[in-house]
Parts: C-alpha cells; structure tokens; sequence
C-alpha cells in the first residue's frame, strides 16, 4: 500500500520522541516512518493495520512497530460521535534503530535488544507477564525531568525483550516503495470501508471511492495490499464479529448479520478458517474468561 511518509519530531537536543496523545479519536491515517514506534494505548478501542495485518485493539495494549512499516489506527465508530463523550489515549515513543548506536546493539549482553529490534520489521504485540513492568517505565519515562532519559530507554527495550509473549503482527516485512501521491487515495478507500463494511460494498463503488475503473482498482489493491478487497473486507468482518462476540450477549445469528455477513453458513466457514473455532464456541469461551476474571472480585467482596 502506498501510505504517507510522517516526519517525527524529537525536539531540541533529543534522539528520540516520548509523548501523550489524548484525542477523540486516533491515528486516522494510513502512514510509516523510518523510526520505530512504541505504543501503549491506555484508551480505546478499534481496528488497527500493521503491514498486511488486520485485528482489533483494545485499552491496555502494547505494541512495537519497526521502521518504514505502514501502520493505521481508526477507533469504533462511537468515538467520532460527539455526544458520546469518548476519548482515546496512548503514550507513544518514536526512536531511530541506532538511537543506542549499532556498535553497542553488537555486544553479547545485548542481543536479545538487537533480536527485538529485527523482530519489531514485522510488527509485534506483546502481552501477558512483563508488560505491567514496561507500562510502568513507559510512564516514568514521560515524566521525566531529572537523568538520562535514554538509560531509561535502554530498560524499556531489555524489558520488552524478555516479555515471553510476543505475537508477530505483518507477514513479511514492507519495503520502502511508497508513493505519496497514493496517500490520499488509501485513506479513502480504508476509511470508507471501515464506515461501511457491515453492507455490500461493491467493486463499483469502492472503486468509485477510490476514483479508479474496477478492473484498475483490482489490480491496484492487491499490489499493494498483498490480498484482494474481498478478502480485505471478510478480515474486517470478522475482525468486528469476535468483538461483538466477546463484548456482548448478541445471538450468533445477530453477530453474523451485523457484522455484514448475509449468509449464516458463509459467516461460520470462514469464521473457523480465521479463529479456529465456530463463532458459538469462540463466544462461550470468552464468557467463560469473563466469569473466572470475576470470581476473584466477587469472593472478595465476600
């Protein structure tokens, strides 16, 4: 895809970026840099592209994203309604791959550092045990006056490097081929369909958006998309029907059809191609989760 180039600015006197965005909405642009990005997003909730992956997000996240990998967060629909009084929210770090200088990223005690930072080409996200202790020093590192913010940097990165659960995001790493005069077009075309997937989108009309003949519009999406829009638009759909099924109570039936599906067979074949597990069983072992998160608070208030 051919997203934009977005210059970061690190400020007087410093390698490297560390910031608090809180906004109604983020990063609703398609778009890549040549520094690294770490971010925890503290609050919100959408659908994020890294690469050629399609998932959601969620409050609590924590994700490392490598060099010149295009990237794009659109939150739920309900953030942009003003009267929802919604807001997002996420520290952000943005660091060049040599901020610590390559020489030291070579030596033996840094490896897991140097294998971190190769990883992170793909885009990674990272949960689980460790990731508590890194949020920590991510806030410690935003309100920072007094040190060396990049001895802080160092015990983020080492920290990070040592979380045992890594889930990598992109299939293969982007090269840098990116054409700015397509910025504008990708923008359309993911922002309509992030609007409008829960209906039929035709080729016509996407490729209206994108203000393309449909057979142009084919072969343009999958060039630089590595998949085509059908197959882009079924990774939405049932992107939006695991958070609609781990979020809520809706009949599976519902979930199918509210998450643009108008075929109840087609919606569980390809459900289980991409989960695993039929849409009834991906919803019970959620609330199943749900309940066992509960019961230490409940016992407690016994």
């Amino acid at each position: 895809m051919k997203p934009q180039l977005l210059k970061v600015h690190t400020g007087l006197r410093k390698s490297f970026s560390v910031r608090q965005d809180v906004v109604l909405y983020f990063y609703n642009q398609w778009h890549y840099h040549p520094e690294l990005e770490l971010i925890h997003i503290e609050q919100g909730s959408g659908t994020q592209f890294v690469g050629d992956n399609i998932q959601n997000f969620q409050s609590g996240d924590l994700l490392l994203i490598g060099p010149n990998l295009p990237h794009y967060w659109r939150c739920d629909e309900k953030y942009f309604h003003r009267e929802s009084k919604l807001y997002a929210q996420a520290t952000v770090v943005h660091f060049s791959e040599d901020v610590l200088g390559k020489p030291f990223l070579t030596l033996p005690e840094n490896k897991a550092i140097d294998e971190l930072l190769l990883k992170a080409r793909l885009g990674m996200k990272i949960s689980g045990k460790g990731t508590e202790n890194v949020k920590a020093l991510l806030k410690g590192l935003l309100n920072q006056t007094t040190g060396n913010p990049i001895i802080s940097l160092l015990q983020i990165l080492e920290a990070l490097a040592h979380c045992p659960e890594i889930k990598l995001l992109s299939d293969t790493p982007y090269q840098h081929e990116f054409d700015a005069f397509d910025t504008d077009r990708l923008n359309h075309i993911y922002q309509y369909s992030v609007s409008n997937f829960q209906k039929k989108i035709s080729i016509e009309e996407i490729s209206e958006v994108a203000n393309i003949s449909p057979h142009s519009f084919c072969r343009y999406f999958k060039s630089r998309s590595r998949k085509t829009y059908s197959q882009f638009l079924l990774e939405l759909r049932i992107g939006h029907a695991c958070k609609l099924l781990s979020e809520s109570h809706l009949p599976v039936a519902q979930v199918c059809y509210d998450s643009g599906f108008n075929n109840f067979a087609n919606f569980n074949k390809y459900f289980k191609i991409h989960t695993g597990k039929s849409p009834l069983i991906y919803q019970k072992e959620f609330r199943k989760i749900a309940i066992s998160n509960h019961l230490p608070n409940l016992q407690a208030a016994l």
